[in-house]
């Protein structure tokens, strides 16, 4: 087994860089997920890994080799893409069996290996039917059984999910994170979609136009985010981040027009921001119904509600920018009324309006980023 390491990796196409200089390290054994949106580069990161595209600057290391000019057939790694990329003239087995005959494998061992995976995976009664005869889902298990039975150093999932419906996502995403404990297989797993990656990794590195934002535990991203990207991009709704100013002399802010008292390791946090206005970030799951004692009670007019079963999502907003709340399932708020809600200020968290970057009490470890 094999760490990955990236160090000063850059890539380039013309004159357009879409990769800036990054630096990343995946453990052995570990699951990693890359994460952002359409164009940030995770997929190019991952191809250069795979040896599908060139690098244009810096080291990509496996173990203790460097594999920049190793074509990909001897970085033993193997990559299962978003379009299943089965062989459709072949059975599963065959499909299964590909890679190992391609390698030369002795015919016991690919046939041992071969059956192994079937069980892994539960598609022993799958292994004389082609790709046609297949649902979604078990395409993408003999996908996953093609990389599995190579044993390689290193998995690489390409969004391997997004092809599949909601009910089917959730279900391959649990027997992903199962697979990938017994395996026990340094894994790199790219996708846009944050619930993938809160679920699944083990870490995440968050990516937004080739820079890496944050790298850490999901919670630790969700709880302390490094900045105001990964703050609005993980989390479902995203956090609601409110304008706000600074007192003089940092004892208090001003949220539209309400004046919030700060508690001694706050106003140190926010004494360090650039200007004297901020941003308060606060979850959706935090906002309260009602005017709750020891909270900020704002009045807002209800713009859209979701009502999900489970709970009841308001959309509003306070000094000029959305505020979402998830509420109670009983919530009866309705369009155009306006309600109070209330904001525990120690659910706060406070952004630099000019950087973006958030400013952490001084009892708390600064959020772990990505290039500095």
């Amino acid at each position: 087994m094999a760490g990955v390491r990236f160090c000063e990796v850059e890539k380039r196409f013309g004159k357009t860089t879409v990769i800036k200089p990054l630096d990343l390290e995946v453990d052995d054994r570990e699951f990693m997920v890359l994460v952002g949106p359409s164009g940030c580069g995770k997929s190019t990161l991952l191809r250069m890994l795979a040896g599908l595209e060139e690098v244009s600057a810096g080291t990509i290391t496996i173990g203790d080799r460097v594999v920049n000019d190793l074509p990909p057939r001897e970085r033993n790694i193997a990559m299962v893409f978003q379009n299943y990329a089965l062989y459709p003239h072949m059975t599963v087995k065959e499909n299964l069996a590909f890679g190992l005959k391609v390698r030369k494998t002795p015919r016991a061992e690919i046939e041992r290996r071969v059956l192994d995976t079937a069980r892994l995976l539960e598609i022993e009664s799958l292994l004389h039917r082609r790709p046609r005869e297949l649902s979604g889902g078990q395409r993408q298990r003999v996908a996953v059984g093609r990389a599995i039975v190579r044993q390689p150093t290193v998995f690489l999932f390409d969004e391997p999910l997004s092809n599949l419906d909601a009910k089917l996502r959730v279900q391959m995403r649990a027997e992903l994170s199962s697979l990938q404990r017994r395996l026990a297989t340094t894994t790199i797993y790219v996708t846009h979609d944050q619930v993938e990656a809160m679920t699944l990794g083990q870490r995440i590195a968050v990516l937004r136009d080739g820079v890496l934002h944050q790298v850490g535990p999901p919670l630790e991203l969700y709880q302390r985010p490094a900045d105001t990207f990964v703050a609005s991009f993980l989390g479902t709704p995203p956090m609601n981040l409110l304008p706000a100013e600074l007192t003089q002399g940092g004892e208090a802010l001003l949220l539209d027009g309400v004046t919030v008292p700060l508690s001694p390791p706050q106003r140190q946090a926010v004494l360090g921001s650039h200007s004297e206005k901020v941003l308060v970030g606060i979850r959706p799951e935090h906002v309260l119904a009602g005017a709750v004692p020891g909270t900020v009670a704002v009045r807002v007019e209800v713009k859209v509600t979701e009502a999900l079963g489970g709970e009841v999502v308001v959309h509003s907003s306070l000094a000029g920018a959305p505020l979402v709340a998830r509420l109670g399932p009983t919530c009866a708020a309705s369009l155009g009324e306006v309600i109070t809600l209330s904001l525990p200020a120690d659910r706060f968290l406070f952004f630099d309006a000019t950087t973006s970057k958030r400013l952490p009490t001084p009892d708390e470890v600064a959020p772990t980023t990505g290039n500095p």
